[in-house]
């Protein structure tokens, strides 16, 4: 297997054993609960990297976890090393903000809130992740552009 083969065999094994984990299931379980079609030894080692998985195996794997087989696939993300499809991170000046009390309560709730959750009290400026602000638009009923856009019309970020 290259290196390259591997790397993506384990950002695989990654996902297979988070989407088993997150269904409470052992190895063990797998193949018990497969009538033995799907033996933990292999599952186990597709889990690894040690082994490649076939489109074949992995539709059965999907039907069995009972989720679409792009659940099981490593996000696109991970596989460009976190930059795919991703924006730029938003700097929202909390001053400012602070100042527009009228401008979207919900952004001030957020902000609260993760302030609170990172011990993050410097009171100057927060910075979202480009996954969160697509959260925050997506609860606000935009697109992470348009929010982007209220925000810089508004003036609370830098």
């Amino acid at each position: 297997m290259t290196a390259e083969n591997r790397g993506y065999a384990e950002l695989l094994g990654d996902r297979l054993r988070r989407v088993r984990q997150q269904q409470g299931l052992s190895l063990h379980e797998v193949e018990a609960n497969s009538r033995g079609t799907l033996k933990a030894s292999v599952v186990g080692a597709y889990e690894r990297g040690e082994r490649s998985v076939s489109i074949t195996r992995l539709q059965r794997l999907a039907e069995f976890y009972r989720v679409p087989v792009s659940e099981l696939l490593p996000a696109e993300d991970r596989l460009l090393g976190g930059l795919a499809d991703r924006g730029p991170d938003l700097v929202i000046d909390l001053v400012a903000l602070e100042r527009e009390r009228e401008f979207e309560p919900a952004i001030r709730r957020y902000a609260e809130a993760i302030q609170a959750r990172r011990g993050d009290y410097n009171g100057r400026v927060l910075t979202v992740r480009h996954a969160d602000l697509e959260l925050l638009a997506a609860v606000l009923d935009a697109s992470p552009e348009e929010l982007r856009s209220r925000l810089a019309a508004a003036g609370v970020v830098r």
